[in-house]
């Protein structure tokens, strides 16, 4: 079976490491008998400035048609003054929201090897492994009403509609159940029941398809800015968090930052499996565009390149081969060489190009 992979570089680093990743493809194509078609697609700015739309109909209609898509970064400052529905963020809302991917995966995995890069102590993140499943399409980010409007008086009133469904709530709720058995068995459920109806309809239904489908696997409750403190106070108390999309957001990219790097971190967005078992799937990096570093050849490719590991697992069923491009990664790291941003001292520098290289001949050296 030949596998269909739609790339969409985007903006910035996103070119760069999607380039990167390639090469690796490349290798698995040539040493693991993985058949693969790709074709590239443009999304965000690049998207607006050659055809007037961030997400193009075309590269939409390449996406659904794909088994998986390998996605860049987009936005840049350049577009910072577009109108809030040309904006090359509404690129990946809009593959997000026609892929129907609304089960977000961001692991936050601390290599052994960048434990003194982390802003907190050794031993506080030492070990680390934390996935977070995210809801994706609904909540405040695509509730309506969202609009601004003209008091009589003549201020401005933003509205944004935080809203939630019984059905999106376990449907991502069944997600992290699923992969928590396949981890420690343990799921903490962030929200705010405290203050907003929907973290009350969130813990209600969370309880409820744990009691009547999972009472195997643990379960927690937390307040999500309880929960935010608790990631910096002690991270390992977490496997599996569950939690909606905006708090999501936020705590996905706390907890990236306790593993050294932003730039470190690769992330799934996932479908519902259909009756063919065919599943939309993206995989990105969830550093975004750094437009300040953006062709100078510096970018770090491993949140891509991880990002394809999560594909190979996810998508394509090979966990071995997934797990292979993990022990590559870290074999890398464990002799010393970093990109800028996570160069320690006594370290090798490397920078976008060389640290693929040094992927590459890991993956030789392992696959004997």
């Amino acid at each position: 079976m030949t596998h269909q992979i739609l790339l969409t570089p985007g903006d910035g680093i996103g070119p760069e490491v999607i380039d990167e990743t390639q090469r690796v493809l490349g290798w698995f194509s040539r040493n693991r008998n993985f058949a693969f078609h790709t074709e590239s697609a443009p999304i965000g700015g690049i998207a607006y400035e050659t055809t007037g739309n961030p997400a193009p109909d075309e590269t939409i209609a390449k996406a659904k048609k794909a088994d998986a898509v390998l996605f860049g970064a987009v936005g840049g400052p350049q577009w910072d003054k577009l109108p809030f529905d040309q904006k090359p963020e509404r690129g990946i809302l809009r593959l997000r929201k026609d892929l129907e991917l609304f089960a977000n995966l961001r692991p936050a995995l601390c290599f052994d090897a960048l434990k003194d890069a982390s802003s907190l102590k050794p031993e506080i993140v030492s070990g680390l492994d934390i996935l977070i499943v995210r809801e994706l399409t609904g909540g405040v980010y695509f509730g309506e009403p969202k609009e601004t409007t003209t008091l009589p008086n003549g201020e401005k009133r933003a509205v944004d509609t935080q809203v939630y469904t019984t059905h999106e709530i376990e449907r991502i709720t069944r997600v992290a159940f699923e992969l928590a058995g396949l981890r420690s068995r343990r799921v903490t459920s962030a929200e705010k029941s405290n203050v907003m109806v929907t973290g009350v309809l969130w813990r209600e239904v969370v309880t409820k398809i744990h009691k009547e489908e999972f009472p195997h696997i643990e379960l927690s409750h937390v307040l999500a800015d309880n929960c935010a403190m608790q990631l910096v106070r002690n991270p390992k108390q977490y496997d599996v968090i569950v939690t909606d999309n905006l708090f999501g957001d936020v705590l996905s990219d706390e907890a990236a930052q306790l593993t050294g790097s932003i730039g470190m971190l690769p992330s799934a967005s996932l479908g519902a499996k259909q009756a063919n078992g065919k599943q939309a799937a993206l995989y990105e990096p969830i550093h975004g565009s750094a437009p300040d570093i953006a062709g100078k050849g510096v970018a770090n490719p491993i949140a891509c390149i991880l990002s394809f590991a999560m594909c190979l697992r996810y998508s394509f069923g090979r966990v071995e081969d997934a797990q292979l491009v993990e022990r590559a990664v870290d074999r890398v790291l464990a002799d010393g060489y970093r990109t800028a941003d996570i160069m320690q001292p006594g370290m090798t520098k490397l920078g976008t190009v060389q640290m693929t290289e040094a992927i590459l001949k890991a993956l030789d050296k392992l696959a004997v």
